[in-house]
C-alpha cells in the first residue's frame, strides 16, 4: 500500500433521460472519518449508500459530498387547476357586470396565479432505481478519483518525510562524532565534576558521593537518547513503507522523537551538542507538521 494524504478534490458527472448531475468531493484533514452530504430534495435515500461507500474507501478526513442536479428539459408540462379556475369563475359570476370595467377575458383569467400550474413528471419505481444506480456509479467514479488524488499527494508526503528522516539521522551521527561524547572526554569531565564536589568544602558521605557521581554520569551520557532516536527513525521508515492509514502511529512517533530531543538538550552541557539538539527539535517539528496530513 502507498501512503495517502487526507486532502483532495474530485468531480464526476452523469445524466439520464430527465436529469443531469454532478458530484463534487472535497476532503481535508480530520482526526477520524466524517462525511457530510448535501443532496437535492427527494434524494435523501442516497445518503446512507454514499456514506457506506466512503467508509469503505477512506479511513480519515473530513469529506464533503455535494450533488447538484439539473433538469434536461427547461419547459415543464402545464395543466389547468380546475379547482382554482372554478373558484375564479364563480367569483366573476357573483360580482356580475361592473360599470366601467370590461368583461373578464379568458387570457386574463388563465394568467391568474394558480390557475395554470407546471406538472412535475413522476417516475415509476424502475426509473427511480435506474437513476439511483447511475448516481451511485457517478459517486464511485468521483470517489475513485479522490482516492487517487490523495495517494498522489501521499507519495509526495512520503518523499518529504523520508528527507526529513535523513536529516535527523545525519544530525544523530554528528552528535555521536562530537569529541564531547568520547569516553576519555566524558571521564575527564566526570573528574572535574567530582573535584568540584570535593572542593565545595562540605563533607559528603561515600553513599551520597556515589549518588552524585551516578547522576553526573547519567547526565553526561546521551548515547541512549541518540540510540532511541535512530530506533524511532527506523520505525517511521517502516510505517511510511507500509502505507495505508498510518498517520496516527506516525504522529505518536513524532512525539517520541520530540521527547528524546528534549532530553538530549536538557542533558547537554556542550555548546555543539546543544546546537545539534535544537536543530533536531526544528526538524522534528517539521516532521510532525507533515504527518498531520497523513491518513
Amino acid at each position: 500500500m502507498t501512503l495517502s494524504s487526507m486532502t483532495g478534490f474530485a468531480r464526476a458527472t452523469g445524466q439520464d433521460a430527465r436529469l443531469s448531475w454532478a458530484f463534487e468531493l472535497k476532503c481535508v484533514n480530520g482526526r477520524a472519518l466524517e462525511v457530510r452530504c448535501r443532496l437535492p430534495p427527494g434524494l435523501d435515500a442516497l445518503e446512507p449508500v454514499l456514506r457506506s461507500a466512503a467508509s469503505a474507501a477512506l479511513h480519515r478526513g473530513n469529506l464533503n459530498v455535494a450533488l447538484q442536479t439539473v433538469p434536461l428539459s427547461t419547459v415543464a408540462p402545464m395543466r389547468i387547476n380546475r379547482a382554482a379556475l372554478d373558484a375564479v369563475l364563480g367569483l366573476i359570476r357573483d360580482l356580475g357586470p361592473i360599470e366601467g370595467l370590461a368583461p373578464a377575458r379568458l387570457d386574463g383569467v388563465l394568467a391568474l396565479r394558480g390557475v395554470i400550474e407546471a406538472v412535475e413528471p413522476e417516475d415509476d419505481e424502475a426509473t427511480r432505481e435506474r437513476r439511483m444506480a447511475a448516481l451511485k456509479a457517478s459517486f464511485d467514479q468521483a470517489l475513485s478519483a479522490l482516492v487517487s488524488a490523495r495517494r498522489t499527494e501521499g507519495a509526495a508526503l512520503a518523499a518529504v518525510l523520508n528527507r526529513t528522516l535523513d536529516s535527523i539521522v545525519a544530525l544523530c551521527r554528528q552528535a555521536e562524532d562530537l569529541a564531547a561524547l568520547r569516553p576519555d572526554a566524558v571521564r575527564e569531565r566526570l573528574r572535574t565534576q567530582v573535584k568540584a564536589l570535593l572542593e565545595a568544602g562540605a563533607p559528603l558521605p561515600e553513599e551520597r558521593l556515589a549518588q552524585e557521581l551516578a547522576l553526573i554520569a547519567v547526565k553526561l551520557d546521551v548515547r541512549e537518547e541518540l540510540d532511541r532516536l535512530k530506533l524511532h527513525e527506523a520505525s517511521a521508515r517502516q510505517l511510511i513503507g507500509e502505507g495505508g492509514a498510518v498517520g496516527r502511529r506516525l504522529d505518536f512517533l513524532a512525539q517520541e522523537f520530540n521527547r528524546e530531543a528534549n532530553t538530549l538538550c536538557a542533558k547537554s552541557n556542550d555548546p555543539a551538542l546543544t546546537a545539534i539538539g535544537l536543530e533536531l527539535k526544528a526538524l522534528i517539528d517539521q516532521f510532525r507538521e507533515q504527518v498531520q496530513n497523513v491518513e
